[in-house]
């Protein structure tokens, strides 16, 4: 059997399979060290600089491996794009005939059990809702994944879909009358069956959590687990860890029991207004706080007499629920799952009322129509720490964006990893060539009311040279309105903003057109890769630092100072920089790109902790000069 080295060799496997294939060291180097990591059943940590060709250097070696693999990837996209795209080619290219599998979480599966329920129940229902509920059902009649991404003409947001699709809380199990039928399930047996199974990273973190209820055997089979895009591993980990508690959650369990009353229990009348009681205490809670979205300390919110009142009462509608339920018992499958749900969210609720509890942060999020109470565990490193070394596997954790200051310290002290190998492996490009990092003159302080302007004059004089074909990466919703808005009536580029439409559409759309400007947040500063001359300029506003008002951050702070630390350096220095290296990910993408990259941040001039950025961005040419930018981009056809 070939090496795995020979594998990506310029007369190896992949260089015959796939045309235009070139050994690069880089890649030939991480799939040398994922494969020994495999086999020693070892932990290994390696960041890939863009153009590695990483997902090939950990495809080939866990096709390779015995045993069962789980991939993991950060989105349902690049999810999507590895088990359609990268994954037939390698194993086409190995000659390889191990079993694969795609597995999303259980939102993404027509429910067959809820279809039906929904079936004669129009009176329930809104008209829009009905249309779409209609084009469930006549594509259920020839699926047969029951994946809900293949109807292409439902919204991402549709309504219908929390109708037709189940949630761990509404879920029968093997209780359900449509067990044999169920999509999640046939998935599932599927998944279990195969030998290399692509996830995303909610997905196992719901497995590992055992938060899928009936469905914990995912993990236990696996040999070994590939990271991809792992540096988002530690937050998503820590929400999986704690527990969260949604008005939604009690508005929905009390319109299921409504559905239930109106369509089996119709002698159930009690049991309709105690759950209505429930909905409506939920719902006069949200009302207790501003009607603009919001994240909060709840300890400090439950030192209101209005709040705590409020939670009180809807403690005491639970409690009236939970009894009224038992009453019902063992009438109706649903019922009986229903009545867990209470028991549940009174128990959760209880945990919320407790606001003494240790290593723990309590903060509340609000959306327009609900609140979300979460508790969020300051540090998962040891319980993580525990969770991969016993049954000893192979781990490995990948992205473009894990070191700071050249070192692998901050990630492995937030997973627990401090024992694992690491590998740092350069981007192949010759970034001196291809790009332009530019910290402009005359920039005002970040916050300053002047900053509007600044940044308004920079983004027209990069729009023009670039002639459109640039992204405005922003740090802030309120900065990105405000200025697009602006530019709306002062350029004639096609403007494509977020949030008009998906992300999807928008990158669709920004590709369509020649010369379109491309304006966005959090969103678009990773996942994203266009490649060519369709991007040549990144203008970013600020150093992505995170809001420093935000809960959960405060809570962490707090922490890292108890125990004697700095936390702008051990916490938010390390976060901005890793967020900085996403959005300046998305320039060049492919050895033949040129373009350049913006910071409007005077900060990476003025202060100490700026070398630390620096350092961690690509080796590009540096200027502070606009017009040598201009020149620049105006000479890329």
């Amino acid at each position: 059997m070939p090496s795995i080295s020979h594998v990506f060799s310029a007369d190896g496997a992949l260089a015959k399979a796939i045309k235009g294939f070139v050994p690069r060291d880089a890649q030939t180097q991480m799939a040398e060290a994922v494969q020994s990591a495999l086999d020693k059943k070892h932990c290994l940590i390696v960041e890939a600089g863009t153009g590695t060709g990483k997902t090939f250097a950990y495809l080939a070696p866990a096709l390779k491996a015995k045993g069962k693999a789980i991939i993991s990837t950060g989105t349902k996209n690049l999810q999507e794009q590895l088990y359609h795209r990268d994954l037939p080619l390698v194993k086409k290219a190995l000659g390889s005939v191990r079993k694969t599998a795609l597995l999303k979480g259980r939102s993404n599966y027509l429910c067959v059990h809820r279809l039906a329920q929904h079936g004669g129940n129009s009176t329930l229902l809104e008209k829009d809702i009905l249309n779409q509920l209609s084009a469930v059902k006549t594509w259920s009649t020839t699926t047969k994944s029951g994946d809900m991404g293949e109807l292409k003409t439902l919204p991402e947001d549709a309504k219908v879909l929390p109708l037709v699709t189940s949630t761990v809380d509404n879920c029968l199990g093997r209780d359900c009358p449509d067990y044999e039928d169920c999509y999640l399930v046939k998935a599932r047996r599927k998944a279990l069956d195969a030998d290399v199974i692509v996830v995303n990273h909610h997905l196992f973190f719901a497995d590992m959590a055992l938060k899928d209820t009936g469905f914990g055997e995912l993990i236990p089979e696996a040999d070994a687990v590939i990271f991809d895009e792992a540096h988002q591993i530690p937050d998503i980990a820590s929400d999986y860890f704690g527990e969260a508690l949604s008005t939604r959650q009690i508005h929905d369990m009390a319109k299921d029991i409504t559905l239930l009353f109106r369509t089996v229990l119709k002698d159930a009348g009690q049991l309709d207004k105690t759950a209505d009681k429930c909905r409506i205490v939920a719902a006069d809670l949200r009302l207790l706080f501003p009607e603009t979205p919001q994240r909060g300390n709840w300890v400090e919110a439950m030192q209101r007499e209005d709040v705590q009142g409020q939670v009180n009462r809807l403690a005491d509608a639970l409690g009236v629920l939970h009894e009224v339920c038992k009453l019902h018992i063992g009438r109706d499958k649903d019922l009986d799952n229903l009545y867990e749900r209470v028991v549940e969210a009174r128990e959760q609720l209880d945990a919320f009322r407790n606001t003494e509890q240790q290593g723990v942060s309590l903060w509340y999020e609000t959306t327009h129509r609900h609140m979300v109470l979460h508790l969020t565990p300051l540090s998962i490193a040891a319980k993580f720490r525990r969770f991969i070394s016993d049954p000893p596997r192979g781990w490995v954790f990948t992205s473009a964006t894990l070191m700071v200051d050249e070192g692998f310290e901050h990630f492995q002290r937030r997973m627990g990893l401090e024992e694992a190998t690491t590998l740092g492996l350069d981007s192949p490009f010759d970034y001196q060539q291809q790009a332009i990092l530019c910290v402009p003159r005359y920039l005002p302080e970040p916050n300053s009311f002047k900053m509007r302007e600044t940044l308004l004059d920079t983004a027209k004089t990069l729009i023009k040279a670039s002639r459109g074909r640039c992204f405005l990466l922003f740090t802030s919703h309120a900065m990105l309105r405000q200025t697009a808005a602006s530019l709306e009536t002062q350029i004639d580029n096609p403007l494509l903003v977020q949030g008009t439409t998906t992300k999807q559409a928008l990158l669709a759309e920004y590709l369509a057109t020649e010369n379109a400007v491309l304006m966005g947040t959090g969103a678009f500063w990773e996942g994203v890769d266009v490649r060519g001359s369709d991007l040549v300029c990144v203008m970013i506003d600020k150093l992505p630092f995170a809001s420093p008002d935000d809960p959960l951050l405060q809570a962490r702070i707090e922490d890292v100072k108890k125990r004697g630390a700095n936390p702008f350096a051990a916490i938010q220095i390390p976060q901005a920089v890793i967020t900085l290296k996403q959005g300046a990910g998305r320039l060049i993408r492919d050895p033949n790109d040129k373009g350049v990259l913006v910071i409007c941040d005077n900060r990476l001039v003025t202060k100490p902790y700026a070398k630390t950025f620096l350092a961690s961005l690509p080796d590009m040419r540096r200027t502070r000069s606009l017009d040598e930018v201009a020149a620049f981009l105006t000479d890329i056809e």
